[in-house]
């Protein structure tokens, strides 16, 4: 039996939280009602839970594969978005972790505080290291 992968992410402050998943990151918005908005990335949907109050975690709580994560990040620094930085780890100038395995990767908050992640795999030749 199959069934689709449905991610959740609370917020407080939907009014923000929805243009920017909708216009920063691109997913379509599906459906919203007073407890929820749906949206789409890809093949999953994305629940926005909207809550009275909230308290962001520390880790990622979302996560995107890219194919090119530099014109992703260009595409955020456009709408006002920057990179996380970590003094535990070597980030380059655009905020950017080269991963022991060769994926690129990068962190970022929604208007909630809430963390997010592009990625990028390793290329073929990466992966033959």
């Amino acid at each position: 039996m199959t069934r689709a992968l449905v991610a959740f992410i609370a917020t407080a402050r939907s009014q923000d939280a929805i243009p920017f998943y909708r216009d920063v990151l691109g997913l379509e918005l599906v459906e919203e009602t007073p407890f929820a908005a749906v949206l789409r990335s890809g093949a999953t949907v994305v629940r926005l839970q909207k809550v009275e109050a909230l308290t962001p975690q520390p880790f990622t709580a979302l996560g995107w594969d890219v194919t090119d994560l530099r014109a992703a990040l260009a595409e955020l620094r456009r709408h006002g978005v920057s990179c996380e930085r970590y003094g535990f780890m070597q980030q380059d100038d655009d905020g950017v972790w080269a991963a022991p395995g060769g994926a690129l990767v990068a962190w970022f908050k929604d208007p909630d505080g809430n963390l997010l992640s592009y990625s990028q795999p390793p290329t073929t030749e990466e992966n033959a290291r």
